[in-house]
């Protein structure tokens, strides 16, 4: 039996409330009737034999040549896979990219191929620890290369190594990692969370500099980008591909081997939240009941490391490995084919349950910037051709957005909370009075370099993430949050939902029409 496709409810006086995600937590909120309620599709089909799926991928890729015949002795082969900012919540063991760099390294070692470093593609992310290197990579390859030096962290602030390519017909510079530039062969091992993954965005960005990424992380690209989700309509895509064809020109040879993975985001018990309301079980609702109450009495940190411990039960749909352009064309449609929903018209009033999690809090703390950037950055832009919330519309979230920060993760956002966000919101005044001072500042560069650190630039590109959405809405509202966080982001706090709706009001007119995203699992709205 093939899996349901996405559903779209409209909620009349019979259905029951529906699930908010709300930080660590979770609410059931009843929602006005004429609402609609989007959901995702079910979980695709795993693959049976992923071993032999991804051995398959590597002896017939696609426009290119098999990769046992790239690989000889003497060669110098580098492995780039990506960070810790997927998969979302992390996978349970072994994880794709164990599976996938396991096989490629068994071929380069039957190829007597010597001289094999493997790098995690962070771009300006922090670090990954060796306990995070482990889970991604497993024990094996981690005790393999790790004590010699050969398993690091792109080190985007190492100017020995770095290597200039060249620039685009745009004037984009072009940077990479030194050692991939000079590799024989680059294998870069992806994993496709959402549509904006893969492709050239896997070297030009993760193996980048800030010299690189400044051209389009920044305020003109990211409004220029009619959600970062649909790759004809987001100036970020067209860019790293402009950058693809420096790195390609320059005769970097690239071996791309991206995997897709089905939606199915949490485990038993957990399921409930991935489901749709009135097929809840008994069991689900009582595994509702006793884990709400539980909660309401947890201390936040003790609900964070629990959340933050979920391991997701998600797989592999699909592997597939060649020539870069060919093979994420492939991987885009599988991608699609586990997120589209098709969404008649858009809305004025747009609502978000946003999780604990997001691609720059793992293991860590969900800070204000980053509540902003989860949902105007990324499920605000979940849509194909046009937004879900129409022009002037509202968005209202629903989080704790606690005054709260990772000082080991996020030192430069906690500046950039108090010093920055206190005098202005507007990205690009931000862009304009202080990114560089913060990217080029000594002791932001030295805890990226050593510690585990995100760059001093970070918390300036997950505001311009949210820059689009924000010329794009009427108002933004949140619901449960820190009242002085909110503020200071420049949004409305609202104690519970239909006093937010209540406001809203105000912006959109009476009667408006209301779209709850049910999320997680993820979906990708494509609206009529």
């Amino acid at each position: 039996m093939s899996p349901r496709p996405g559903f779209v409810l409209e909620v009349d006086r019979s259905t029951p409330p529906t699930l908010f995600m709300h930080g660590e937590g979770f609410r059931l909120e009843q929602l006005p009737v004429g609402s609609r309620v989007i959901y995702a599709p079910e979980a695709l089909p795993l693959l049976r034999d992923p071993s032999e799926a991804i051995r398959q991928a590597l002896l017939h890729p696609v426009d290119a040549d098999p990769l046992p015949s790239m690989l000889f002795p003497g060669m110098k082969l580098t492995i780039a896979f990506d960070d810790i900012s997927l998969p979302l919540p992390p996978m349970r063991r072994p994880d794709a990219r164990q599976r996938v760099i396991e096989a490629v390294l068994d071929l380069a070692a039957a190829a007597g191929v010597d001289d094999v470093h493997l790098i995690a593609a962070l771009a300006l992310h922090r670090r990954m620890t060796e306990a995070e290197l482990r889970h991604a990579l497993g024990d094996r390859i981690y005790d393999a290369f790790a004590p010699r030096g050969a398993l690091y962290n792109h080190d985007a602030e190492d100017p020995d190594a770095m290597a200039f390519l060249g620039e685009t017909d745009k004037g984009e510079e072009v940077e990479i990692s030194r050692r991939a530039a000079e590799s024989d062969l680059l294998v870069y091992v992806n994993i496709n969370l959402v549509a904006m993954d893969g492709g050239h965005k896997s070297t030009a960005t993760g193996l980048s500099s800030y010299r690189s990424l400044r051209h389009h992380h920044n305020v003109a690209t990211m409004r220029k980008s009619r959600s970062f989700m649909d790759q004809h309509r987001s100036e970020l895509h067209s860019s790293n591909w402009r950058m693809g064809e420096v790195i390609r020109k320059a005769g970097v040879k690239i071996f791309q081997i991206e995997t897709t993975l089905n939606n199915d985001t949490f485990p038993k018990p957990f399921d409930f939240l991935q489901k749709r309301e009135w097929e809840w079980t008994a069991r689900d609702r009582m595994t509702f009941l006793a884990s709400s109450k539980s909660l309401a009495r947890t201390p936040e940190r003790v609900k964070r490391s629990i959340f933050q411990s979920i391991q997701a039960p998600h797989d592999l749909t699909g592997v597939t490995a060649g020539e870069v352009e060919a093979v994420h064309r492939i991987t885009t449609a599988k991608v699609m084919e586990q997120q589209l929903v098709v969404v008649e018209g858009q809305t004025d009033i747009l609502t978000l349950g946003l999780p604990y999690i997001g691609p720059y809090n793992v293991n860590s703390v969900m800070n204000p910037i980053l509540v902003m950037c989860l949902g105007l950055g990324y499920f605000f832009n979940m849509y194909k051709e046009r937004p879900l919330v129409r022009e002037g519309g509202v968005l209202i979230m629903s989080h704790p957005t606690p005054w709260e920060f990772h000082p080991v993760h996020h030192p430069s956002y906690i500046d950039f909370f108090e010093q920055v966000l206190s005098e202005t919101t507007d990205p690009i005044e931000i862009e304009k009075r202080f990114e560089r001072s913060f990217a080029e500042d000594e002791w932001y560069r030295h805890l990226y370099r050593t510690g585990h650190a995100y760059h001093g630039v970070h918390p300036f590109y997950m505001w311009y993430w949210g820059s689009h959405a924000l010329e794009h809405l009427g108002g933004v509202i949140v619901v449960g949050g820190d009242p002085k966080a909110v503020r200071r982001l420049g949004f409305k706090p609202a104690s519970t939902l239909r006093d937010a709706l209540e406001m809203a009001e105000d912006v959109v007119g009476r009667d408006p029409s209301i779209t709850h995203l049910h999320a997680p699992p993820l979906l990708m709205a494509q609206v009529t």
